[in-house]
């Protein structure tokens, strides 16, 4: 049955809908919120926004509704948010902060780690890291011994080199290990919450410093399993490229004592909308058990001839000696916003331990051609 109630685009989270729920909070916490002047303000010029674009315009509506003197602004936005309904509506609210609250720092950044109890304030606490670098990281320091995992967590992905949809740190781009306080500070965390995002701002780390990340994750072995599964997750870009000190800390050797028995893909001629299947078996060669990262790297088509590679993760199992284990996935073809298809041949590398052990391929089809 068709969600109806889903969005058909994720900008329209903070559609007119989200509008009321913003404008009524706002009212039922304070007189001194202007529910008319938000509405008319926040509707004018919303339709042709992006969802990031929308969280800006509401935050400039949210100024001309709410008092002149930030103090009393802050008060009210911190009131209206626990009556908000969605996330962004929540993060809409904490870009007004961004956006006004920089020549009140303390207070602002204090509101923040309020707010993004209910919506993260991760982007907005961008804008006090490019104003005084310093500063905010070490008030973002004293978050991570926060009780409240949403703080926690603040602490980290706000200070990411690589935040997707965020502006990116000057500071941050000359040296992306600025906030390595904040993850020491974090990594045997009890809340997978704030562990995934450590894994992730160590694995933005990973694009621009491998070394140093490498480095520093063998001085986190300790034997903590939290700690463990951030390492794991942290490496995943270094694995993906079969990088053997990212394989060796995961207890993988730099290849894999195996010989493939299959490697196919079925159908070989699909069209946008259809799927694949993709299925190996692995025979071990081993006289002993031995830990697999098994992947695939897909060549797409592109214009002109060209291809890009992506990797995809299949498993990681171990394989007891002298054993076969025969894997497969199932792969929608598809555009997404982020990948579009064409037609033409597409390689498909299979990856054992970060060594290609075997090729085969698929053909996306015109409409035309059936």
């Amino acid at each position: 049955m068709t969600n109806t109630t889903t969005p058909a685009l994720l900008k329209d989270i903070l559609g007119p809908p989200a509008l009321r729920v913003i404008a009524s909070a706002g009212a039922s916490v304070s007189r001194h919120f202007d529910q008319a002047v938000f509405l008319s303000s926040a509707s004018n010029g919303l339709a042709g926004l992006s969802i990031m674009g929308r969280v800006r315009h509401i935050a400039d509506a949210l100024k001309a509704a709410l008092p002149d003197r930030f103090e009393d602004a802050l008060e009210i936005v911190g009131a209206m948010a626990p009556q908000l309904t969605h996330g962004f509506q929540a993060i809409a609210v904490t870009e007004f902060v961004a956006r006004y609250g920089l020549d009140d720092v303390d207070r602002s950044l204090d509101a923040l780690a309020h707010l993004t109890r209910f919506g993260s304030a991760e982007f907005a606490v961008r804008p006090f890291l490019a104003q005084d670098t310093e500063r905010t990281l070490a008030i973002m320091a004293r978050w991570t011994g926060s009780p409240d995992e949403h703080v926690r967590r603040l602490a980290s992905e706000g200070s990411r080199p690589r935040l997707p949809w965020a502006s990116r740190i000057p500071a941050f781009k000359a040296n992306p290990t600025l906030a390595v306080a904040i993850l020491e500070s974090l990594k045997a965390d009890p809340s997978t919450y704030v562990r995934k995002s450590v894994a992730n701002h160590l694995n933005d780390i990973a694009k621009d410093r491998p070394d140093w990340l490498l480095h520093r994750l063998a001085d986190w072995q300790n034997g903590d399993p939290g700690t463990t599964w951030i390492i794991r997750h942290a490496l995943r870009t270094l694995i993906k490229e079969g990088n053997p000190r990212a394989l060796a800390l995961i207890g993988v050797g730099d290849g894999a004592a195996v010989t493939i028995q299959d490697f196919s893909i079925k159908p070989r001629n699909v069209r946008l909308g259809q799927a694949i299947t993709i299925n190996v078996e692995l025979i071990s060669t081993s006289p002993d058990a031995q830990r697999l990262v098994v992947d695939y790297r897909v060549h797409y088509a592109r214009a002109g001839g060209r291809t890009a590679g992506k990797v995809f993760k299949l498993k990681t199992f171990d394989l007891p000696a002298g054993q076969a284990a025969t894997l497969g996935v199932r792969q929608a073809i598809r555009n997404f916003s982020t990948r579009r298809h064409h037609p033409g041949c597409h390689e498909v590398e299979l990856i054992v331990n970060g060594q290609t052990m075997a090729k085969t391929a698929f053909e996306i089809e015109t409409e035309s051609s059936i």
